[in-house]
Parts: C-alpha cells; sequence; structure tokens
C-alpha cells in the first residue's frame, strides 16, 4: 500500500526570499517549480506573477499533489497552476516537447523536511520505521531491495560515490553480514557496529552518509538531475531565469558546472592572442558565489545550514525561440 506525506501547513521554505530576489519573477510570467512540495516557493513566485502567470508545479511525491490541491482550494496560489505528477526529469522533457518555453525554472533538491519527518516514509535515522526511502511509493525500489539484495561491492560504491562515506567498504561488508534487514533501526545498528568507535561517538551520526546515499540510490537522484539540468536551461525563453537550491556537494557540484559552462565565453588555447573559436557565453551568472542562509534562518532551521544556491539568466543570443504574443504553455 502507498504511503502518503502529509505537508505541513506552516512549512517555511528554505532561501525563499533569496530565491525570489534572483528569480524576479514578474506578473504575467510563465514558471515552472520542479520540486513543488509542501508549496512554499510556489507560493511566492505564484504572488509574483500574479493572476496572468501560470506556474506548473511538479512533483513524484504524491503528498505533495494533495497539498497542491489544499492551496488551490483555499486559494492560496495567486495566479493559474497546474500539478504535474512525476520525475522531474520526465515532466520537463514532456513539457519542452510540448512547446512550454518558461521565463522562470526553479529546483529545491534532496528530501523534503515533511518527508523525513514522516516517520514510515523511512528517509530518517532518528526513527525506527520500515526501510522505504522511496519519494514516490509506489515506485518498485525501495531500501528493503537495495540493502538486502545488493552484492556489498556495489554498496560499498553507493556508499562510497553518493554518500562520500569513508568507511563505506566496511558499512557494505557489516550489512551484509546483518541481512535480513527490515527497520531503519536495524540499519543504523549494522553502521554503528561496522565503524571505528571514534567515528561512531564524533560529530554527527554515524549513518548520515550512508542513509543519504541510499535514499540516492533509491531514488535516482542524480541521475534525474543529470537529465534535467540540459532540458530546464534549452526550453528557457530568453532572458529566462534559472535557479537550483542544493543540499549536499553532489548536486552543488553538478549544478555550479552546468552554469559554469554556460557562462563560459572564449574557449579558445590561452597562448592565442585574438579569439578564433567565436564562442558566446550563453548564461549570465546571477550570484558570483553559491548564497547561503543568512545565520537567523540557520539557527530557526539547522537542517538549511548545508543549503546552497546557484541561479543564472539565458542570454538573447543563447538559441531561444519565441515569438511576441505567442502562448507559450504549450
Amino acid at each position: 500500500m502507498a504511503t502518503l506525506t502529509v505537508m505541513p501547513a506552516n512549512h517555511v521554505p528554505v532561501l525563499a526570499p533569496e530565491l525570489v530576489a534572483l528569480l524576479d519573477p514578474q506578473p504575467g510570467e510563465l514558471a515552472i517549480d520542479c520540486t513543488f512540495g509542501a508549496g512554499g516557493h510556489a507560493r511566492q513566485v505564484a504572488d509574483r506573477i500574479g493572476p496572468t502567470g501560470h506556474l506548473y508545479c511538479i512533483d513524484r511525491d504524491p503528498g505533495a499533489g494533495e497539498r497542491f490541491a489544499e492551496l488551490e482550494q483555499r486559494g492560496e496560489l495567486a495566479c493559474e497552476a497546474s500539478f504535474e505528477r512525476g520525475d522531474f526529469a520526465d515532466v520537463l522533457e514532456r513539457l519542452a516537447a510540448d512547446g512550454v518555453r518558461p521565463d522562470l525554472v526553479y529546483m529545491d533538491l534532496g528530501v523534503s523536511s515533511a518527508q523525513i519527518d514522516t516517520a514510515e516514509r523511512g528517509f530518517s535515522y532518528s526513527y525506527d520505521a520500515p526501510l522505504d526511502m522511496r519519494m514516490d511509493p509506489e515506485q518498485p525500489l525501495s531500501a528493503l531491495e537495495l540493502v538486502n539484495e545488493w552484492p556489498a561491492e556495489r554498496l560499498a560504491s553507493v556508499l562510497r560515490e553518493l554518500g562520500e562515506e569513508r568507511y563505506a567498504r566496511q558499512i557494505a561488508a557489516g550489512i551484509v553480514r546483518r541481512r535480513p534487514l527490515e527497520t531503519t533501526g536495524e540499519l543504523v545498528e549494522a553502521i554503528r557496529a561496522a565503524v571505528p568507535p571514534a567515528y561512531r561517538f564524533g560529530r554527527g551520526h554515524p549513518a548520515k552518509r550512508s542513509f543519504q546515499a541510499l535514499r540516492i540510490a533509491v531514488n535516482g537522484e542524480l541521475e534525474s538531475l543529470d537529465r534535467a539540468l540540459p532540458v530546464a536551461w534549452s526550453m528557457l525563453a530568453e532572458d529566462g531565469r534559472f535557479a537550483a537550491i542544493s543540499f549536499h556537494s553532489l548536486e552543488d557540484r553538478r549544478v555550479k558546472r552546468h552554469l559554469a559552462a554556460l557562462a563560459q565565453g572564449c574557449v579558445c588555447p590561452p597562448e592565442l592572442p585574438v579569439c578564433v573559436c567565436g564562442h558566446e557565453p550563453e548564461a549570465e551568472l546571477l550570484a558570483r558565489r553559491a548564497v547561503k542562509p543568512a545565520e537567523p534562518e540557520a539557527e530557526r532551521n539547522p537542517r538549511s545550514r548545508s543549503a546552497r544556491l546557484r541561479a543564472a539568466r539565458k542570454l538573447h543570443h543563447a538559441g531561444s525561440s519565441g515569438t511576441e504574443g505567442e502562448d507559450r504553455r504549450g
């Protein structure tokens, strides 16, 4: 049976003022929220684009669809809006194929607080719950299968590459020794038993990196991001703005490199005195460095401390098509 997330009405989105300031939504614009969640960012963008604007809201979690319906019913989305359930890479590809050309595309990556705090979803090492970790509770692959069926070598690779876990090999071996594992509590104990005492009782929870890695693997998060970034950029209209909020280095590195490549001009070898490549930048970075939460926000919401916001504007010569007055909603 699918488990739904209850999206909290009092949810406060991370870096919301900074996101809105960089995106600078204008009345009548077309926007895409790739990770609707509880709708915190969406409401603020909707307020700015107003009743003549349109907002596409994407999320793979059915709980987000329920939250969207609640907000729409209460009139808390101040623009035309529609909900598209699915992996944001899949939905962006479909919208692009339908001719949708947004002025704004933004992403709030990773797992939501609502998903973490719903114990039965199995995302958190703080609760003892069934092993799950699926953002879409209807997808076949869950953490239960990954932990109990994947060979030690593959588990170690996941922990090392997606969690940057220094004791990946030891943890993978410890998990295999204790199979079958059915709950997050059993998984935490397997991890604790596999790592040295200094790591077990050091700064931070010893299972944090392993849980991150397993969650990313279960949901194919980095694969989705790698597919979504070029699609999101290519479908933007002229002067369109893109922004992404990341919560760990694997996400942020991808966003940073993608935008940096788009913002790069001449690619000639440095020894050439004159540019002969003719390469022009496609993007203007809207912040020179990643934007971090201010200390008051980090104190109110400790989970926001790792957040990094990057944004860029699409330049006129970047290949956007579009005709004045056309319907860009597809």
